[in-house]
């Protein structure tokens, strides 16, 4: 079982390998192709009723005899492979982070994770790969994103979604089976409601490293008087606020 993202928002375009053949005149492809019996051995494939984007025939054991894949050397395998689950984890107050991801300057990588952190970096457009464990009861706080839509699955447990914009604010549950979206600068949190632990994958529509700021972190970043001004509360009120931990 495969959970796929997909970097666009148009309709997803795809010609898989039997759909070119079949699209292509005999005679061409009898000339591309040069097999035994030319045109005539072409003409004996047949187009199947159903699309064949996921095919596993009931006479598979009839029809492949042999099939063995040889490992690619590691500079090449970890430009489209990362192991998430066993990366390192990287923990907030009330959950967990893994990521796969770019990082500047492959900052905390492994040498295998830098080979993938650089190919991240060198498509424009593509993913960074997450999976997200709040604990029960736990929160994850109010954040917005400056360069990356985001997207999550829900795998396990349930929770609350609060989307914050100017003037708006949506709030709705999530559980197992769910997709949440986020564009690009939408304030949101993400809370687990549940006894068990709320598992995500996110997705993020990004090749670089994710920018990301939380509500503590501009709020801390705002000056006291500024606050005082803004909320009619004393200027030293707002000590009372612990400074986030780095």
């Amino acid at each position: 079982l495969f959970l796929l993202f997909f970097t666009t928002h148009e309709e997803l375009q795809t010609l898989d390998v039997d759909d070119a053949f079949f699209s292509t005149p005999e005679d061409i492809a009898a000339r591309a192709l040069k097999p035994q019996g030319g045109v005539n051995f072409i003409r004996t494939f047949k187009k199947q009723v159903e699309d064949q984007a996921v095919n596993l025939p009931p006479n598979l054991d009839e029809l492949v005899q042999n099939a063995t894949y040889v490992q690619s050397p590691d500079n090449l395998v970890w430009q489209y492979f990362y192991n998430l689950k066993g990366s390192a984890e990287y923990p907030f107050p009330g959950g967990i982070f893994q990521w796969a991801r770019y990082r500047i300057n492959g900052t905390g990588l492994n040498e295998t994770e830098k080979i993938f952190s650089e190919s991240l970096n060198k498509h424009e457009n593509t993913l960074t790969l997450a999976t997200l464990r709040i604990f029960s009861n736990g929160l994850g706080q109010p954040h917005f994103h400056f360069n990356a839509n985001e997207m999550g699955y829900v795998i396990s447990g349930c929770g609350q979604v609060g989307v914050i914009l100017s003037g708006v604010t949506a709030n709705f549950n999530i559980g197992i089976g769910d997709v949440i979206f986020f564009p690009v600068g939408t304030q949101h949190y993400i809370k687990s409601v549940c006894d068990e632990d709320l598992f995500l994958i996110l997705a993020y529509s990004t090749g670089n490293q994710l920018e990301t700021l939380r509500m503590n972190d501009y709020f801390h970043g705002t000056a006291d008087h500024i606050l005082a001004q803004l909320f009619f509360k004393k200027q030293d009120e707002f000590k009372k606020f612990p400074k986030p931990a780095k």
